[in-house]
């Protein structure tokens, strides 16, 4: 029989990517000194994977504006008596409804708790139809292409490749500010993500209904699990004088020592009442909001979420598919929004979109392609709603901002999108630059749809 090695048993326990506070590259700037942050606050990111059409998302309802629309969607268009009517204030003669599915958003909206920021997407630097064309600026690369336009919003990287995202570059920021935190500042629900890779920090994640429990152990005294534990740990605890095998057996420590904790708060935290759908993403943010229900368990004073879906490139069938999936995101955040306000904790807690990319406004005959900038929603009791942000185009095939075939050029750069969302999460604007390597390029640092 072969000797037991404990040596081999950390290299192949597999339990290394659930939680870890590993060294990293040196990162000079912090937030305000090491002093804690005296208040909550949560940012809850919903990736929509595929790339939604998001101009059938919100729609123009004026005469002249939705003629424009429907003569360049054809059958896709939405049908203008059908549109859900929504209010934004400062739109002028302009009027914009929603989807028909989004019954839940257009309630929250107009109670004043939701806002779109339209036509936004990934900028370099602000970008017209003549710049594009003449190749004047300098452009994201590999425009229209899933991965490449996924990791340009969740890294704001530009033209220059990044191994951190900038939620990743938010928690290295205010990492000596939540020391007394039990858990991650960056939690994923949806596996590892660019957006939450950092330097200096590492996201916490976890499965939808919570932390992933390690096989083969139990914290039942009497099982002969927990006995396989506790030897485990006594290997993990032991000295070894190799500064890999110390540096590996920390991130074993830490990543049962992160499940135990969080696990135990989860199975504490009070009943929500809040009635989420019973989906892949209902399921997300139902423990999230379990998660902030015991933040003050866990000392936790920042945190970003990362949840999402998929099901959104919608090359096909997108006449019959799209009710569902924008009705899915409509009541999956609405029960959250709902969450946060039976918890007294909706001022504090922003849930935002991002997707790969708008749609194409043609219709490839049952379907859309790929395209660029689109509408995002933003839901909170610190969102300054029932507003629409940014310049709505005209959806015009050909128009000055149709790149082709509907492909709108945004006209609100992803950076100030996410700067926006940092500035409110207490990220000082002389640091807003490295969240948001771009910002610079662009006049307007501050959107203003968050209430400070």
């Amino acid at each position: 029989m072969k000797a037991f090695n404990r040596r081999d048993f950390l290299r192949t326990s597999g339990a290394a990517a659930v939680f870890a506070a590993t060294p990293g590259l040196a990162y000079s700037q912090v937030v305000g000194g090491s002093g804690s942050f005296d208040d909550y606050r949560a940012l809850v990111c919903v990736f929509m994977f595929g790339g939604n059409d998001s101009y059938n998302m919100l729609v123009p309802r004026s005469d002249a504006e939705y003629t424009a629309y429907a003569n360049s969607r054809q059958n896709l268009a939405i049908a203008q008596q059908d549109l859900l009517p929504i209010t934004p204030s400062g739109q002028g003669a302009a009027e914009f409804g929603l989807h028909p599915s989004m019954g839940a958003i257009q309630s929250i909206f107009e109670a004043g708790n939701a806002a779109l920021v339209t036509n936004v997407g990934p900028l370099v630097e602000p970008t017209t139809k003549a710049d594009f064309i003449n190749g004047s600026v300098m452009l994201p690369p590999q425009l229209f292409s899933h991965n490449d336009q996924q990791d340009q919003w969740t890294s704001l990287r530009g033209a220059v490749p990044s191994k951190t995202g900038w939620a990743g570059r938010m928690a290295d920021l205010i990492r000596t500010n939540v020391t007394e935190q039990q858990m991650a500042t960056n939690a994923s629900l949806f596996g590892t993500n660019l957006m939450q890779s950092a330097d200096e920090t590492v996201a916490y994640v976890m499965g939808q209904g919570g932390p992933l429990q390690f096989n083969g152990f139990s914290l039942d005294p009497d099982s002969i699990l927990f006995q396989q534990r506790e030897a485990f740990l006594r290997i993990v605890n032991a000295e070894y004088g190799s500064v890999y095998e110390r540096g590996f057996a920390d991130v074993q420590r830490r990543a049962i020592e992160a499940a135990d904790t969080v696990s135990v708060a989860i199975d504490s935290a009070p009943p929500i009442n809040a009635v989420f759908p019973q989906s892949q993403l209902g399921n997300q943010l139902q423990t999230v909001a379990r998660l902030i229900a015991v933040r003050d368990q866990l000392q936790m004073k920042r945190q970003i979420f990362f949840v999402a879906t998929g099901g959104f490139d919608s090359h096909d069938d997108q006449n019959q598919n799209q009710p569902g999936l924008l009705g899915g995101i409509s009541d999956a955040i609405s029960a959250f929004h709902a969450a946060t306000v039976e918890l007294g904790i909706d001022d504090d807690v922003t849930t935002f979109t991002q997707s790969d990319f708008a749609r194409t406004l043609t219709s490839n005959g049952d379907g859309t392609d790929h395209a660029w900038g689109g509408n995002q929603l933003l839901v909170g009791g610190a969102v300054a709603g029932r507003q629409l942000y940014g310049n709505f185009p005209v959806l015009e095939i050909g128009g000055a901002e149709d790149v082709g075939g509907g492909r709108m050029i945004p006209s609100t750069s992803a950076d100030q999108y996410a700067a926006t969302l940092a500035k409110w999460f207490g990220i000082p604007d002389v640091d807003l630059d490295i969240v948001a390597p771009n910002l610079s390029n662009f006049a307007q640092r501050d959107l203003g749809f968050m209430i400070s």
